[in-house]
């Protein structure tokens, strides 16, 4: 029983609100509603109750147990910043909560002034910023770039979590204070996600993760092209979904490249497994993420990666150790590691390395520094008095 397991653990059993866009079953769901589960299903196999405000998409169910945690549904993409606080005044206020945790995805809901507890937690991956406008048409980049403004305004003062430094250092530009920030990485899945025991037998680079234009995978199909005109022959397969794979395929057509790139759409976790473990190299060309999941998972599949210096990304791969960080956008530099990545033992050589860096960031570690976070806020006595605890060396360490 949940009570019993939490006695066990020597810890009173928290009520948790997780307050979050989507939910990992949603059609939309990506790397922070993985995230979300990974750790907020731990809290609940810990013996804490945990539920999850969310939004719905049509014919979903408004309520199910996922992952031990009680869902609601309310609202949809769109208009899921007003439903939320209608939902929780007419179901949730009568369930009061230790703690209410935001995870901000897109645009904050404002959490802190319509569900009273008696701590709150901001959880941040990353902010649009001025990427926004990358992405989507003038009028909603505009919302987004001036929602985010708020952050400051309304969440200073209460503690704070950033998947990254990049992102912590982020807030700290939007004037959150360093005394209220914790930085808990996000963790990888190491047992489904290991080395195959062959490759491909042509070179292949693969990139994994949503076909959006802020992304700029055009950069992946660009590199293509430019090793071809090296002479040097290499497959690519880009997988995942969204509105951008038109003028993906379009792109790869107009450059020549059509026979030598593949778009399988949507993936399972078995064939992401296998895509990540036997293809020659990774390419993630985003100009920002808060933290760069994809070519961690790359890690943990012996693959190394060739990533933009970019905010995020710079932090999951070690230079000339687990792969290569090149300058944003310069295709000469993302041909010339691609290529040097196709040499069988340097491969091997960091891809070994790239291994070793994913077994230090381990879903139980990250779970366990936000359990022991969690367990502060809600009592303020198990606090050490030297908080914040600097141990940024630390894959779940706080700062």
């Amino acid at each position: 029983m949940p009570d019993a397991a939490a006695s066990a653990g020597g810890f009173r059993p928290l009520r948790i609100l997780v307050v979050n866009w989507q939910d990992r079953l949603n059609p939309r769901a990506g790397g922070a509603e993985e995230h979300l589960h990974r750790i907020f299903g731990d809290f609940a196999r810990r013996g804490h109750r945990v539920a999850l405000l969310c939004s719905g998409w049509d014919g979903c169910d408004p309520f199910e147990t996922v992952d031990g945690i009680e869902v609601h549904r309310t609202g949809g993409r769109h208009t899921f910043p007003l439903a939320a606080p209608r939902h929780h005044d007419r179901h949730l206020r009568g369930h009061p909560f230790d703690l209410v945790v935001e995870d901000l995805n897109k645009i904050p809901v404002l959490a802190p002034l319509w569900a009273p507890a008696p701590a709150h937690l901001l959880l941040v991956h990353h902010l649009f910023g001025a990427t926004a406008f990358q992405e989507a048409n003038p009028a909603l980049a505009a919302a987004t770039w001036l929602c985010e403004r708020v952050i400051p305004p309304l969440y200073r003062g209460l503690p704070c979590v950033a998947v990254s430094e990049s992102t912590r250092s982020d807030l700290l530009r939007r004037g959150l204070r360093p005394s209220e920030m914790h930085v808990i990485r996000n963790g990888v899945e190491l047992d489904r996600l290991r080395p195959a025991r062959e490759r491909y037998p042509s070179p292949t680079i693969v990139y994994l993760g949503r076909l959006k234009r802020y992304k700029r995978v055009d950069l992946v199909l660009r590199t293509v092209a430019r090793l071809r005109e090296r002479g040097i022959d290499v497959r690519a397969v880009v997988a995942g979904k969204g509105d951008a794979r038109p003028g993906l395929e379009e792109k790869a057509r107009s450059l020549g490249v059509a026979d030598r790139v593949r778009f399988p759409g949507f993936v399972t976790e078995a064939g992401k497994a296998e895509l990540l473990s036997r293809s020659w190299v990774h390419l993630l060309t985003s100009p920002k993420e808060g933290w760069g999941i994809v070519s961690m998972e790359a890690s943990a599949c012996g693959t190394p990666s060739v990533v933009s210096d970019s905010p995020g990304l710079r932090e999951t791969v070690r230079h000339g150790e687990t792969g290569f960080i090149v300058p944003h956008g310069e295709i000469d530099a993302l041909a010339d590691a691609v290529a040097a990545l196709l040499d069988p033992p340097t491969r091997d050589r960091m891809g070994r390395a790239a291994r070793r860096m994913a077994e230090a960031h381990s879903w139980d570690r990250m779970a366990d520094a936000f359990h022991r976070l969690a367990l502060s806020l809600a009592d303020p006595r198990r606090r050490s008095p030297t908080d914040p605890r600097d141990n940024r060396d630390s894959p779940g360490g706080t700062t």
